[in-house]
């Protein structure tokens, strides 16, 4: 995003992780960042590292009248964005031994109708701006079906999709998607995980992979590629190579 200064940007999500790198990352490149996320504590950091590009907006994405209330704000504070980039995420592993419908609610709420009601929102403030562009946090979990990520992949895939579809909607109106599909990244998030995470990269890489797909506005930014063409090959396989394949990562 090197060849596009000052730029309003709202992050969704940026207060750990992916987002919290991404947010210094573009701050550094001289844009105009107002970030959101639950955390006031290290939304306060942010600015007062560096007041003059950091705008602190403490949000809560399962709550659409925050999220309304919040683009508020940034109607009368900023006059409109130019990037909006939905980052906030949440992930519940599913035991089918005990199958419940509130873990796919949770994680619907954030992954998914977060993302929505942000757009719902930011899609006038973005008609506003200069050379509109929406971005959207989906993984690669989404291309293949894998064990206990039942909740976790259905909503990112669900994110893949949305995206594909507005792509085409609002390419008329000339305002950009593009959906981010990171493989295992080192965060808070992907600590909890206690199983093996091939190729895990750290953020300071995963933000440089984004930032560089965000310059060329690729419709999908995926890395590392080593791991993500993979998946993208086993998900195109036949349903019964697929599934046997799997199944050998399958703990039962």
């Amino acid at each position: 995003m090197k060849q596009q200064h000052n730029r309003r940007i709202w992050l969704i999500g940026a207060t750990s992780g992916i987002g919290y790198q991404l947010a210094q990352d573009m701050a550094k490149a001289g844009h105009q960042v107002i970030v959101s996320g639950r955390n006031r504590d290290k939304l306060d950091e942010l600015h007062a590292g560096d007041p003059e590009h950091f705008f602190p907006l403490p949000l809560d994405v399962t709550r659409f009248d925050a999220v309304q209330a919040a683009g508020q704000v940034i109607q009368k504070t900023f006059g409109g964005l130019d990037t909006v980039f939905y980052n906030s995420g949440n992930c519940i592993y599913v035991d089918v031994t005990d199958f419940q419908h509130g873990d796919f609610e949770t994680v619907f709420q954030v992954n998914f109708m977060g993302l929505v009601y942000a757009i719902e929102v930011s899609l006038p403030l973005l008609r506003q701006g200069r050379q509109p562009y929406l971005v959207g946090m989906s993984s690669s979990a989404a291309f293949v079906g894998l064990p206990r990520a039942e909740a976790y992949g259905a909503s990112k895939a669900a994110v893949q999709y949305l995206m594909d579809a507005l792509r085409v909607d609002l390419a008329a109106e000339g305002l950009d998607v593009s959906t981010v599909f990171p493989g295992f990244v080192k965060t808070p998030l992907t600590d909890l995980n206690d199983f093996a995470m091939p190729f895990l990269i750290d953020v300071q890489q995963a933000s440089r992979f984004i930032l560089k797909g965000m310059e060329k506005r690729d419709h999908n930014i995926h890395f590392p590629k080593r791991f993500t063409f993979f998946l993208k090959l086993l998900g195109n396989l036949p349903s019964s190579w697929k599934t046997k394949l799997v199944q050998r990562t399958s703990r039962s």
